[in-house]
């Protein structure tokens, strides 16, 4: 099984940026596509990002040029830089290997001025 630590998370202020990271174990990261999750009080978990083992991006379209998603398969790490913050970006991010099972603890963003 898989293990997720995410990182990076915290309070901003709108128009702000936050870079989160997610560490995974074990050896099949490089061959696993990536997904970054977000999950607001009350709402569903929502896909915002999506990088392939080649490296092709998808991006939700509430997010689309302002968080980019990148990967470094030599450091088992996937990252998420968010720009342009708003308050309907706050939310417990995680990341998630697709396909798998395997879901992090999580990292809380908090934008608010």
């Amino acid at each position: 099984q898989v293990q997720l630590v995410e990182s990076g998370g915290g309070l901003v202020q709108p128009g702000g940026s936050l870079r989160l990271s997610c560490a995974a174990s074990g050896s099949n990261f490089r061959i696993n596509a990536m997904g970054w999750y977000r999950q607001a009080p009350g709402k569903q978990r929502e896909l915002v990002a999506l990088i392939s083992p080649g490296g092709n991006k998808n991006y939700a379209d509430s997010v689309k040029g302002r968080f980019t998603i990148s990967r470094d398969n030599a450091k088992n790490t996937v990252y998420l830089q968010m720009n342009s913050l708003s308050p309907e970006d706050s939310a417990v991010y995680y990341c998630h290997p697709i396909p798998g099972n395997s879901w992090g603890q999580g990292t809380q963003v908090t934008v608010s001025s």
